[in-house]
């Protein structure tokens, strides 16, 4: 998840020490995640061994089912699952440029599946596009209000760009929490959030909450710094 891998850098950078980025799933996300954030691929045929679509299995040659879903996806540009696959499949091991492509595609074809803009909007964020991400988790959030991993991705890319909008990025943070109180990662990027804009009461309380959701939890020291 996005959240929990992005925060420790984040507390390590207000508090001077680094504590400890890259999740690609936004459910438990993951992040980014954090991931990012998709269910796993039907049949994803590199699923164990981890080849990437266009690599090459050990003997040399294609993986065939990686290989059949990639022509399929070439050679029907309006089939929406077929766009959606290879998109996938490509984001599961990080090639964003191709997996932007397809999605980009299977988006356009079917703008209101909910997966597939909140991956476009996970591609954005793991490239630091922030205000694009923000554009694609706030229509999936039109969709699903209640998606707390989503939401606390969309307050992340308030505070992590540049320059920095602290401020909406505690209201995203407080609105996921209305839907669950107990969330931990949601809990420790408000405290990160609170630290930096110096609001001691506000974070002296959401530390409160932190700690008796999770007492063992590795951001907690240094919140209380």
């Amino acid at each position: 998840m996005k959240q929990e891998n992005i925060l420790y850098g984040i507390i390590g950078l207000l508090a001077g020490l680094i504590i400890g980025f890259f999740g690609a799933n936004y459910l438990n996300r993951t992040p980014l995640a954090p991931v990012s954030p998709a269910s796993p691929v039907p049949n994803a045929p590199f699923a164990q061994g981890q080849q990437a679509p266009g690599g090459q299995a050990p003997g040399g040659a294609m993986l065939p089912q990686v290989a059949a879903a990639l022509d399929k996806a070439k050679s029907e540009p309006d089939n929406f699952d077929a766009q959606k696959t290879a998109g996938m499949m490509y984001y599961r091991i990080q090639n964003f440029d191709q997996a932007e492509r397809y999605l980009a595609q299977a988006n356009r074809i079917n703008p209101e599946d909910y997966e597939t803009i909140v991956t476009l909007g996970n591609i954005d964020f793991d490239a630091g596009k922030y205000p694009d991400a923000e554009k694609f988790y706030s229509a999936a959030l039109a969709q699903k209000p209640d998606d707390v991993n989503v939401r606390t991705d969309l307050g992340l890319s308030f505070f992590l760009r540049e320059p920095r909008d602290i401020d909406r990025a505690v209201a995203e943070y407080r609105k996921a929490l209305q839907y669950e109180p107990k969330h931990e990662l949601t809990l420790q990027n408000l405290c990160a959030a609170l630290k930096e804009k110096g609001d001691k009461e506000a974070l002296a309380e959401a530390v409160k909450q932190l700690e008796a959701v999770n007492p063992q939890n590795a951001a907690l020291a240094k919140l209380k710094q």
